[in-house]
Formats: C-alpha cells, sequence, structure tokens
C-alpha cells in the first residue's frame, strides 16, 4: 500500500473511533464538538486529527458529535443555540458558514451573528468527480456530453459550497444538470461510485483514493493551482474555463458569547496541533493546505466569502426556503 493510502486510511479509521476515545480528560463536563456530516468526511476527518492538541489546550474531555444533514444545517443550528459557555463548538466550512448565509431565505441560525470564529483549519479545490462510465477525460469532454444529454446528469451534492460550485460551473458552460441533495461527502462520492449519480464537486481526500483505483475519474480541479496530491489533474482555469476559482475550507466555531478564554484557548490548541510535523504531513497528503488563523482573519474570510457568494447566489437565482 502507497503511503498517501496508509495514512488516509489511518485518518478514516481514526474518524470512525469514538470520540471518548480519542480525548480522555481530566472528568471535568465534557466539551461537544459538533460536525455537520457523518463520520469519514473531510470535516470530521480534520477534527479528529486535532483533537488530541485540542483536548489538551481546553483540559477537557472532547466528544464528536456526528449530525449528518443537508448543508450541515442540523449541527450549525443545534451549535448557535447551545448556551455559549465554553462546552460546545462547531466545525463549520464555507458551506455552513458562507454559502447557507444567501443560499436559503429562512436558514434558522445567522453564520456570521451567532457564532465566534475560532480558527481555519485548511483550504483546498474541488474536484469535479465522475463515475468511470461518463467519457472523455477533459472538462470538453463533459460539456459535449452534457450538452448531447440536457437535464439528463444528476450531480449529488454533498453540501452548500459544492452546490454553488457546481451551479456557478454548469452556468458558466451553459449545462443543464439535476442536482440530488445527499448529506455529505461520504454518500456523495459512494453515490458517484456505485453510479447511483454521474457527478459531484468533491475535495481531493474525499476522492483521492477512488480516483487512484479507477472507481472515480476527474474531469478538472475548482482551484488556482493542481492539488498536490492530484498532480495529474489539470484545474478548470488550465482547460479554458476563465475567471472560475471556488475553495473548500473548514474551521472551528463556537456560540457567540464564549468566554474568550476558551476561544483562546481552543485556538491555541488548533494552531499547535496544526504544526505538529504527522499532522501537518496527514493534512497535505490528503489535500488540504494548512491555515491555522487567528480568530480575527477566520472571521474576516467568513465575512468575505458570504459577500462573494451572495452575488453568486443573486445572479444564479439558486435559493432554498
Amino acid at each position: 500500500m502507497s503511503t498517501t493510502l496508509r495514512l488516509l486510511a489511518a485518518a478514516v479509521l481514526m474518524a470512525l473511533v469514538p470520540g471518548q476515545l480519542l480525548a480522555q480528560g481530566p472528568g471535568k463536563r465534557p466539551v461537544r464538538v459538533l460536525v455537520g456530516s457523518p463520520p469519514g468526511g473531510p470535516s470530521d476527518i480534520q477534527i479528529r486529527l486535532l483533537l488530541p492538541k485540542l483536548t489538551e489546550a481546553l483540559g477537557q474531555t472532547l466528544i464528536v458529535d456526528n449530525r449528518a444533514s443537508n448543508n450541515g444545517i442540523v449541527a450549525a443550528d443545534i451549535a448557535a443555540k447551545s448556551p455559549p459557555d465554553g462546552h460546545t463548538f462547531s466545525v463549520g466550512n464555507s458551506g455552513t458558514h458562507a454559502v447557507n448565509a444567501s443560499l436559503y431565505l429562512k436558514l434558522p441560525y445567522d453564520p456570521v451573528r451567532d457564532f465566534t470564529a475560532v480558527s481555519q483549519f485548511s483550504t483546498t479545490g474541488m474536484v469535479v468527480a465522475a463515475n468511470p462510465r461518463l467519457p472523455g477525460v477533459s472538462i470538453h469532454d463533459l460539456v459535449a456530453y452534457a450538452k448531447k444529454n440536457p437535464g439528463k446528469l444528476n450531480v449529488a451534492i454533498p453540501g452548500a459550497t459544492g452546490e454553488l460550485a457546481g451551479g456557478a460551473l454548469w452556468a458558466q458552460l451553459k449545462l443543464q444538470m439535476t442536482n440530488v441533495p445527499y448529506k455529505g461527502s461520504s454518500p456523495s462520492e459512494l453515490a458517484v461510485v456505485s453510479g447511483e449519480a454521474d457527478l459531484s464537486l468533491l475535495t481531493p481526500l474525499a476522492t483521492l483514493a477512488h480516483i487512484q483505483s479507477g472507481r472515480i475519474k476527474a474531469y478538472g480541479i475548482t482551484s488556482t493551482q493542481r492539488s498536490a496530491v492530484l498532480p495529474d489533474v489539470p484545474t478548470l482555469a488550465e482547460q479554458g474555463v476563465e475567471g472560475y476559482e471556488f475553495a473548500f475550507w473548514n474551521g472551528l466555531f463556537t456560540p457567540v458569547g464564549t468566554p474568550d478564554s476558551a476561544v483562546r484557548a481552543a485556538h491555541r490548541g488548533i494552531v499547535q496541533a496544526l504544526q505538529v510535523p504527522e499532522v501537518k504531513e496527514r493534512f497535505r497528503q490528503l489535500g488540504l493546505e494548512v491555515v491555522g488563523n487567528s480568530p480575527q482573519e477566520f472571521s474576516a474570510v467568513v465575512k468575505r466569502d458570504v459577500e462573494k457568494f451572495r452575488k453568486i447566489v443573486t445572479e444564479s437565482g439558486i435559493t432554498r426556503l
């Protein structure tokens, strides 16, 4: 087994181990970390890789609470309405805390007003991933096939970022696709592998092993640079899709009003964890660019992307009740 596959297998295995076993504290009231996707997805794997240092910084047991739902709304809503006493954190992403702000007309939480940003874990592009039965190898091959079959290709939607990134891409390429929502990245990737769905926009982490095994093909990646773990997958910009760029990020949040001491401790734990050589290497092998910014810097990223995606949502007409 290659080094990449071993690291991926270790990370996925780690993601399936209950949080109680990964983070034993000194008997204080446990701290809950809400994750809006099933075990094994990008958000879940990242927080579990960071748990040991985060536990050390907070001095308490951390329990990962997976609450999978469309676009991560359930977990984010629970977190937003939890007491701001330092015992609730949540893993958010560019979908739950930037896209959802404009995508939903009646979102039950405010991604900016209801949360304090702690630190961003990572950023990455998204792969235009397809079942191998689809023809060709380039985005132009996909365009040609989709135009001959308007509305017949099903796109598995893993979350809000994937939906908006896909919607913007299909609009720019003048393609008609049919979106099918799934509860997170793992169900979406399995839908593409099985042929239940034709396409999805997924992170390199979600597609790496499947691309290596031939169970998924990649038509391109949405970032401005190629992924270090998928160097043979060209960017969409390289293939002539001008002005198109989407990044997917993950990070830690806590309900607004949480004591500064808890926010600072959690930030310290995240930054320390991201500097551990083994953790940095795992993130790199999983196609993730490490960030570890300050609460103020992360808050600025969220606000910037809320405005960026609001413009795209308005122009595309994609909304949810």
